[in-house]
């Protein structure tokens, strides 16, 4: 199973692209099942905001219930037809990231990030940019209304940062997010099973959740087998640098 030419064509243009059923509903109600369970056994509210900047469930990260959603399904292949082959390694961990309905009325505005930055509690250490190469997210619940803690997305900034940080350097993320002028954003609406595959440069959030319901996913940070953090700085400049499938695809040096 491969990314076609058009799902390519939405990651080239937008930065992302979903894909309907990869992960079997199988799958999906045995995460769900051990996610509820672990949630059922108690957690600390002194935790709780490290737990969503980081992850829930922490005991369930690295067990296979978790990681089989991205090893033992098509997601290696689809990530690997713009990657490029062999190039991808298996997922050693999970973030799980629930969000529990809000009381706020109306809802605010998502604010907009790119992964890897320091702050005071997702546990990236100060000084650093901790980038990678793509972000997967793999969804357990209906999302079927905005501002039900979709995934939400900023289409076309990877293409603005990296015309941002070809200008000002890739350490100027140190000091914040870039001062850019950014489309609208865009809620993403899924199915159980459903999958997006995201450029790490791509700004995104997580909308309010005001529906009645826990919004359930999965999220998996892959770095291209050729990444190199000592050179950490080159992909944001040149954001298809490790995208042969993208590169092959639309013609680009």
């Amino acid at each position: 199973m491969e990314l076609t030419y058009l799902q390519k064509k939405e990651l080239y243009d937008n930065g992302f692209v979903k894909i309907p059923g990869v992960v079997p509903q199988l799958m999906v109600e045995s995460a769900l099942r051990a996610i509820n369970h672990s949630v059922g056994e108690g957690m600390s509210a002194e935790d709780m905001v490290t737990m969503r900047a980081q992850s829930y469930c922490k005991e369930l990260t690295k067990s296979p219930v978790i990681t089989d959603l991205f090893n033992r399904t098509a997601i290696p292949d689809l990530a690997e037809s713009v990657l490029g082959s062999g190039q991808v390694h298996p997922a050693r961990g999970g973030q799980i990231a629930l969000r529990f309905p809000g009381l706020q009325d109306p809802p605010r505005r998502p604010g907009s990030h790119l992964d890897g930055m320091y702050s005071p509690t997702n546990g990236v250490p100060k000084g650093t940019i901790q980038n990678f190469t793509m972000l997967v997210g793999v969804y357990l619940s209906c999302v079927r209304q905005d501002n039900a803690g979709n995934l939400a997305v900023w289409p076309g900034t990877h293409h603005i940062f990296e015309k941002y940080f070809r200008e000002n350097g890739a350490e100027s993320l140190l000091e914040g997010m870039p001062k850019v002028d950014m489309p609208e954003p865009m809620q993403l609406q899924v199915e159980p099973g459903d999958v997006v595959l995201a450029h790490y440069e791509l700004a995104h959030g997580t909308a309010p959740n005001v529906s009645p319901n826990v919004r359930y996913a999965v999220y998996f940070r892959i770095t291209h087998a050729e990444f190199d953090r000592s050179r950490w700085q080159e992909p944001m400049q040149n954001i298809w640098m490790h995208y042969p499938g993208i590169r092959e695809a639309f013609s680009l040096s």
